[in-house]
């Protein structure tokens, strides 16, 4: 089942792999006024990750990011780069998205 969600684009403007002296990839995202931007992400299933997030408009109600079926729930101040730390432990689709039900959403395709 593939989810669609607010700004979607196709997989192949996924970002690069970066990784950081750690070893954590490092994914890029913004938040616009059309969402999180961009998405779909393909992660690998154990992949350590950190998502930098930048909120760059106070149009939006994802003022913070929380991540499906996990503890995570961390303020997105605006024009601030903010890391997340994610390490994903299952394959299929992961939604990431704002506290209003994820309304504004976006996914991780985790292989």
């Amino acid at each position: 089942m593939l989810v669609m969600a607010v700004g979607c684009k196709s997989p192949e403007a996924a970002p690069k792999a970066v990784k950081n002296a750690a070893g954590e990839r490092v994914v890029e995202l913004k938040v616009t006024e059309n969402g999180f931007e961009p998405t779909p992400v393909t992660v690998k299933k154990g992949e350590p990750l950190v998502l930098k997030v930048t909120r760059t408009t106070d149009k939006t109600c994802a003022t913070e990011i929380l991540i499906s079926d996990t503890e995570i729930n961390v303020p997105l101040p605006l024009n601030q780069p903010v890391e997340v730390r994610y390490t994903p432990n299952k394959s299929g689709q992961i939604r990431y998205g704002c506290a209003m039900g994820m309304m504004v959403a976006g996914v991780l395709v985790v292989e």
